[in-house]
């Protein structure tokens, strides 16, 4: 089943809602309060709008149950919707953005996960992801670079010459 599509910009503002939902969902526990006062969905529109071409998702455009955007050599951002979990739909989306890197000659993919965010973990792992261990990164923010802790995780992709 190949339900995936490429974002337009008309998708931004519900991709914002379902990005927002998911990253408080998931992150907010653990992340240092200045970012997430930070993590508002004006703040993951623009977000988006800087990797709209990048961005794949799946459902109808007021409505997505997820997407997956890549930059460089990196899966940078797969979310998905509550509704839309175990339904097969987050592997579709993180075997869809490797495929679009390896596509781009990345040989050696990597993402990021946030420290305390175990069920994303594993489900890399599960997908065939090492984890390379903790690093310290700038995140993107509307107030600029934001220093945070990360666990790195990295995959060899097989591409056509």
């Amino acid at each position: 089943m190949n339900d995936l599509r490429t974002a337009t910009h008309d998708d931004i503002a519900a991709l914002s809602r379902l990005w927002h939902a998911g990253w408080h969902e998931a992150h907010a526990a653990y992340t240092p309060e200045a970012l997430t006062r930070l993590r508002t969905v004006e703040d993951f529109a623009r977000r988006l709008r800087a990797t709209l071409p990048d961005i794949r998702m799946s459902g109808p455009m007021l409505h997505p149950l997820g997407f997956c955007t890549i930059r460089d050599d990196e899966l940078y951002q797969l979310f998905v919707a509550p509704q839309a979990r175990g339904s097969g739909l987050a592997a579709r989306l993180l075997a869809d953005g490797e495929a679009r890197l390896a596509a781009r000659g990345v040989g050696m993919a990597r993402l990021f996960v946030g420290i305390g965010n175990d069920r994303a973990a594993g489900f890399y792992a599960r997908h065939g992801w090492e984890e390379t261990g903790t690093v310290e990164a700038q995140v993107d923010s509307s107030t600029g670079p934001f220093r945070l802790r990360l666990r790195g995780f990295a995959k060899r992709l097989e591409f056509d010459d």
